[in-house]
């Protein structure tokens, strides 16, 4: 993305894309109106699938995917246009498994918010150069409406209020993360970081504990399938959810 964000900076262009090796993942940088450039989030490159999607195709049988750490904005797009959208876990598996599960419903697109997207029939997983082809068309869609993809994520937020992201991760031996989440779902706080907790889900398939809080911020957290840690998530709208995220990684201590 280095190189790539540093050719776009030097031809002027509108956006700046890459595959991973393999291929299954995009990544996308645009310029801002100061000159600088920055990469944008998954679930940003997702919303700006799901807005265009959804706005060009039609029916209230549509279905959109996404995962329970993924940001929570999907469902509002969905709602807004009255069609379906779910989560399930992390992994296109579960993806995939939620597209099959109901062949009565027109697919739309799927994402997780590690830069993975499924915008297309086939294959039903992953696909970063499907991805990259419907992110171009977007971004020459931009470019012919006269605005820019940062216009288009103000837009988005304009409707849906500017939904926020942050994730820590805090390093522990596998046993020791799963013993406290354990812990906090036997013992859940009644409030995080001064907000107080309004509903707590649990979803013990995932290993992953969701606490909504007051003012619309979400934090969650489950120990880390592959790594020696606890991976922490938070979203707010119209303010930062870094210190909520903190918040509960202090609660392990």
């Amino acid at each position: 993305m280095d190189r790539v964000i540093e050719l776009g900076r030097r031809i002027g262009a509108p956006v700046a894309i890459a595959n991973d090796p393999d291929a299954d993942r995009l990544g996308a940088a645009i310029p801002q109106p100061d000159g600088s450039w920055r990469r944008l989030g998954g679930d940003e490159i997702g919303w700006l699938f799901a807005d265009y999607l959804l706005g060009n195709t039609s029916g209230d049988d549509r279905l959109v995917v996404t995962t329970l750490v993924s940001s929570a904005l999907l469902s509002k797009m969905a709602a807004a246009h009255n069609v379906h959208s779910t989560e399930t876990f992390t992994g296109f598996k579960w993806i995939a498994r939620a597209v099959l599960d109901h062949p009565e419903w027109d697919f739309v697109m799927g994402y997780e918010q590690a830069l993975g997207y499924l915008v297309a029939d086939r294959p039903l997983d992953k696909d970063g150069i499907s991805a990259a082809v419907l992110f171009a068309e977007i971004a020459a869609v931009a470019h012919a409406e006269g605005r820019t993809l940062q216009g288009w994520l103000d837009d988005i937020a304009a409707r849906f209020g500017r939904h926020q992201l942050a994730d820590a991760s805090i390093r522990m031996t596998p046993a020791e993360a799963a013993e406290k989440v354990r812990a906090l779902r036997a013992d859940p706080p009644s409030e995080v970081g001064g907000r107080k907790v309004l509903s707590t889900e649990e979803y013990p398939e995932a290993d992953l504990l969701r606490f909504e809080l007051e003012g619309g911020v979400r934090v969650q957290i489950r120990p880390s399938g592959t790594e020696p840690k606890v991976k922490l998530y938070g979203e707010a709208v119209d303010e930062d959810p870094t210190p909520f995220v903190l918040a509960l990684g202090n609660l392990l201590s």
